[in-house]
């Protein structure tokens, strides 16, 4: 059985090597209402990064963990790609959707931890 942080390791350098950034993790185990223990959340410059990253994800995650996702929604527009692993969900967004849904600041309770962009 794979660990939060193993899975977590996994879907950042999956992002990164796609060249993702703004990379979060908001920690929600502590909030009871929270939907899943972990939100991964980070943006694409384009439609074509956002899918590439959401691939990039689910395909690391298979080939390292052994998992696929339970489900997974936004491949039509890709403007915010969610992936849901059950107590880890992945959001790629396009930058101005990030900003507009503000996932960070509608849990703002949660522990965050920003990830420093590769560059």
């Amino acid at each position: 059985m794979h660990s939060n942080q193993d899975i977590l390791n996994v879907i950042i350098d999956a992002i990164q090597d796609k060249k993702g950034s703004g990379i979060t993790v908001v920690d929600l185990e502590a909030i009871e209402s929270a939907p899943t223990s972990k939100f991964v959340i980070c943006q694409g410059r384009s439609t074509s990064q956002v899918s590439a990253i959401a691939d990039c994800v689910r395909e690391e995650i298979q080939k390292s963990i052994g998992s696929k996702p339970y489900n997974y929604d936004g491949y039509r527009n890709s403007q915010w790609i969610v992936i849901d692993y059950g107590n880890v969900m992945v959001h790629v967004f396009l930058p101005e959707y990030r900003e507009f849904y503000n996932l960070e600041e509608l849990w703002s309770d949660a522990c965050i931890t920003r990830i420093p962009d590769l560059e």
